[in-house]
């Protein structure tokens, strides 16, 4: 018997099957998709994804810079509420029961 070839409809890959083995004796991958772009393309979507990185670094720098100060913000707030309400005890979890 002679062997056949099959196409996958998903992907495109192609098997060579041998029906008197009824086994795969060969596996082609399928081809790859390209992305569409020239090398001109390519150039500029790199450069647009190095500004963006850039740009999100500068972002993350300024909030490094402004962290200190948020979060004594929030230390002078949660102290404040403390002092205001001593005798309030937190809630236990294990008493929610």
């Amino acid at each position: 018997m002679a062997t056949f070839l099959v196409t996958c409809p998903c992907c495109g890959g192609r098997l060579t099957i041998d029906p008197a083995l009824e086994a795969v004796i060969a596996h082609e991958a399928p081809p790859r998709q390209r992305s569409g772009l020239d090398l001109g393309g390519a150039l500029s979507s790199l450069k647009g994804e190095a500004a963006r990185r850039e740009e999100r670094f500068k972002e993350q720098m300024k909030a490094e810079q402004t962290k200190g100060k948020v979060l004594d913000r929030k230390f002078q707030e949660g102290l404040k509420k403390a002092k205001d309400s001593p005798d309030e005890r937190p809630v236990n979890p294990m008493e929610l029961d």
